[in-house]
């Protein structure tokens, strides 16, 4: 009999504990960005956007249209008002049909000059920008808020925190209260904040949609472009060598190093770049795109700004930093040339589609007709024979008249030999009410076989402008 084999003897080292609040941390630490002020043609675009965006989404509330406010959606009263327009839950195809040309635009745009959406009308970048002009006008630029944040604590650095903080609060409480007037009439709830009789839905909203802005456009910033934003991991799906993009043209700049402005660079050996670091100073979310593109880069420009502005202190062309291409760049090509590759057949096809959704958009809204009707059957009585020896059949139907004037519809019905209304057979309803009537069908007895028969019901105004046509059925029994 064999001996068993010796067990091998794995020694165990120890490990020493980690002590608390010492060693390496699991997470990296995130180091605050303080963005350099800009000026510049994108920078003053930027500035066009922010206004144009934020006077549609803070002024359309107080537009009226007739007697009501011309964007309103009535959530209580399933209507949602669109200028002219009185939307009700079945018209959702209107969503699906703005949700697809957003899209496409999305991608129509991504693909001829990046994230432009990002940069220039993302609200995350203009309330960003909002806030970040509050916080210069209070703090000083770069150079003076960190100096304020390395500062001891004290009577001044307390005051100009306070009145940040407060601005900030005040601009993001009116970003939810005008949220709110989306869906309340803004005058009606303006007058409730006042009295202080604001029902509680309506303060959660205003305070969760002001403190999202609060807190996104204050503290996390750049982090929610770069962790919390889906489009910046699936833009390169998008991108092709013919995007226009921010790029650093490296055969230009490098080497980079810094010089005087009377210094020969063919002597230096050096590039354009003088190494100042001001387009990593001015980027809103960090990065350096000296170092190529990258994800993080949301397409705002403000390196091409202040670049130039450091191109034309040392006398070189500008262009160091601009939106170009990368066939372009390795292909040297002229601006004219790029251009001309913007017109290719995936550019094409997205404004093909784009350009026809939204003219089927326009023509159904042109063609809509402001009436519908919904019929459903008494089901408490399915069919019955009442006085006269007539059969007769119970329905109800709503009808929802979509236009801001009170109108009156006719109800027929046709699909069966001697089929009549017994019941009113006009019906009176309000400017963009919704109202439920009973209608009585009729046949004289024995006129039709037992079974179920398809009907129609006729529902047309009195000038005859809107007319809707909704099939049923006739039950006649065995």
């Amino acid at each position: 009999m064999t001996s068993p084999a010796p067990r091998k003897v794995i020694p165990i080292v120890p490990v020493a504990p980690v002590p608390a609040g010492g060693g390496e941390s699991l997470y990296e630490a995130q180091k605050k960005i303080y963005p350099r002020s800009v000026n510049g043609v994108f920078a003053r675009w930027r500035w066009v956007f922010v206004a144009l965006t934020q006077l549609v989404f803070y002024g359309l509330p107080w537009l009226e249209w007739g007697q009501r406010q011309a964007v309103l959606f009535d959530l209580g009263a399933r209507r949602f008002y669109l200028f002219g327009y009185v939307l009700y839950p079945q018209d959702f195809i209107y969503l699906t049909g703005l949700l697809v040309a957003s899209a496409l635009s999305l991608f129509l745009f991504t693909a001829i000059a990046g994230r432009l959406w990002c940069g220039f009308t993302c609200p995350q970048t203009v309330y960003t920008e909002m806030f970040l002009w509050i916080e210069r006008k209070v703090e000083g630029d770069r150079s003076a808020r960190l100096r304020l944040d390395g500062a001891p604590l004290s009577a001044g650095k307390l005051g100009k925190k306070w009145l940040k903080h407060s601005l900030w609060i005040s601009v993001a409480m009116w970003t939810g209260f005008t949220f709110v007037a989306y869906f309340v009439p803004v005058r009606e709830l303006l007058q409730q904040f006042l009295q202080m009789r604001m029902d509680g839905w309506e303060v959660f909203w205003v305070l969760f949609y002001g403190f999202a802005t609060y807190g996104n456009a204050g503290f996390l910033r750049e982090q929610v472009c770069k962790y919390m934003c889906p489009y910046a991991r699936f833009q390169s799906a998008m991108f092709d060598k013919d995007t226009l993009i921010v790029s650093y043209d490296a055969e230009r700049g490098e080497p980079r190093g810094g010089r005087s402005r009377q210094a020969n660079l063919a002597e230096l050996s050096l590039g354009a770049c003088v190494d100042c670091t001001l387009c990593v100073q001015v980027c809103p979310t960090g990065i350096d795109i000296r170092e190529g593109l990258q994800y993080e880069c949301i397409g705002c420009a403000a390196c091409v700004d202040v670049c130039d502005g450091v191109m034309d202190r040392m006398g070189y062309p500008r262009g160091l930093i601009r939106f170009t291409t990368e066939n372009a760049l390795a292909g040297k090509w002229s601006a004219a040339r790029i251009w001309r590759r913007v017109l290719r057949p995936r550019i094409l096809i997205y404004s093909a589609l784009l350009g026809v959704v939204c003219l089927a958009l326009l023509w159904s809204l042109m063609a809509r007709v402001p009436l519908k009707v919904d019929v459903v059957r008494d089901r408490t009585a399915l069919s019955r024979i009442v006085a006269g020896g007539r059969l007769e059949n119970v329905y109800r139907l709503q009808i929802m008249n979509a236009t801001e004037q009170p109108q009156r519809y006719r109800i027929t019905a046709a699909g069966l030999e001697g089929l009549a209304v017994a019941s009113e057979a006009e019906v009176l309803v309000g400017p963009t009410e919704s109202r439920w009537v009973a209608v009585r069908l009729q046949i004289p007895y024995g006129s039709a076989e037992a079974g179920s028969h398809p009907i129609e019901f006729r529902i047309a105004d009195e000038p005859g402008h809107a007319q809707v046509e909704e099939k049923s059925v006739f039950l006649v029994p065995r």
